[in-house]
């Protein structure tokens, strides 16, 4: 099995910045593909920022040029850096990973979710 522990958020002001962590454990052969989504209050869960093994990266039109992801391979981990928050950027942030785990030379793919940090942002 393979779990995600997400760290960082809180509030912030408006124009501020925030960073976010998320990092995986467990049977993790490899790690695919890297996500962050945001749900908002009353909203669908959508997709701000993804990365894949090779490095290349994506970003939701709203926050293009605000916000940062990245990622550590060693750690397993990927971070969300925010800046010039605005109030519509607060949300419940959570990481999505998708790798491979390996029983005994049996490779399984594995998807899993954060438990979602609240990310506030006052005007």
């Amino acid at each position: 099995q393979v779990q995600l522990v997400e760290s960082g958020g809180g509030l912030v002001q408006s124009g501020g910045s925030l960073g976010v962590s998320c990092e995986a454990s467990g049977n993790i052969f490899n790690i695919v593909g890297m996500s962050w989504y945001r749900q908002a209050p009353g909203k669908e869960r959508e997709l701000v920022a993804s990365t894949n093994s090779g490095g290349a990266t994506n970003y939701a039109d709203s926050v293009k040029g605000r916000f940062t992801i990245s990622r550590d391979n060693a750690k397993n981990t990927v971070y969300l850096q925010m800046n010039s928050l605005k109030p519509e950027d607060t949300a419940v942030y959570y990481c999505n990973m998708k790798g491979y785990s390996d029983y005994g030379g049996r490779y399984r793919s594995f998807e899993v979710w954060g438990q979602g940090t609240l990310v506030t942002v006052s005007s």
